[in-house]
């Protein structure tokens, strides 16, 4: 079964295609936020590089969140449009779990760490157990200086991973002593352990149908908090 999978819940774009013989097309490009302009040709591309027709297509896996809300909403949605017009199910996959599985050779705790803007972070602990991942905690949205908190708290020596860890990597290091930094070409999530994790599942039917699938907001859009700011001191005033 082909799974074609589809991230964008960070700065990067990706997309990968991939089945039971691993991923045979993979494509990354980091520009900004400009989600919408770089997906559709990066589906394209990969399709063209695997030799694949979108028919082949039995699975389409998409990067539900945390992460940047413009990118999530062009990346589900697309992945949305797709699973329809094939008339396939869908996988959705945490960004936090994809960054997590990259790391799953380490006996530390894994700490997957996204930047989630204003200040504040999002991520989650896992453990590594054979052949993955085992999420320890459920996905968060936090200040780092709580994020440090939970991290004392613990103990245990611990390896930060992705875009969050990197932006406060010095905070980090200098409150918490037993921790490092994965050395990663990219600290951004990946479509590959995206069609690896998906297809998985999809062995084991473990789908959704396009209506039903959900995107993960810890948050509220930052433009609904804005509004929100905005009535409250109207409010007052």
């Amino acid at each position: 079964m082909l799974v074609l999978g589809i991230e964008t819940a960070t700065l990067q774009v990706s997309v990968a295609i991939g089945g039971h013989e691993g991923v045979i097309g993979l494509f990354e490009v980091a520009r900004g936020r400009h989600h919408a302009e770089a997906l559709v040709p990066a589906i394209d591309f990969v399709s063209r590089q695997a030799e694949i027709e979108m028919r082949e297509i039995g699975v389409v896996a998409v990067d539900i969140g945390p992460g940047l809300f413009t990118g999530m909403r062009v990346g589900i949605a697309a992945a949305k449009v797709i699973a329809q017009a094939l008339r396939v199910p869908m996988i959705g996959i945490s960004s936090l779990d994809l960054l997590a599985f990259v790391q799953r050779q380490t006996d530390r705790l894994v700490v997957p760490v996204i930047d989630a803007r204003r200040g504040e972070v999002y991520y989650a602990v896992y453990r590594s157990v054979p052949g993955g991942v085992q999420r320890l905690t459920e996905p968060t949205v936090a200040s780092p200086d709580d994020l440090i908190a939970d991290l004392l708290a613990r103990g245990d020596e611990v390896l930060c991973v992705g875009d969050g860890a990197n932006a406060h990597r010095s905070q980090i290091a200098n409150a918490v002593t037993k921790v490092d930094f994965a050395d990663q070409a990219s600290p951004y999530p990946s479509a590959a352990p995206l069609v690896r994790l998906a297809h998985a599942r999809a062995m084991r039917e473990d789908w959704v149908q396009p209506g039903a699938l959900e995107p993960m907001y810890l948050r509220k859009p930052d433009a609904q908090i804005n509004w929100s700011t905005r009535a409250m001191a109207g409010r007052a005033s």
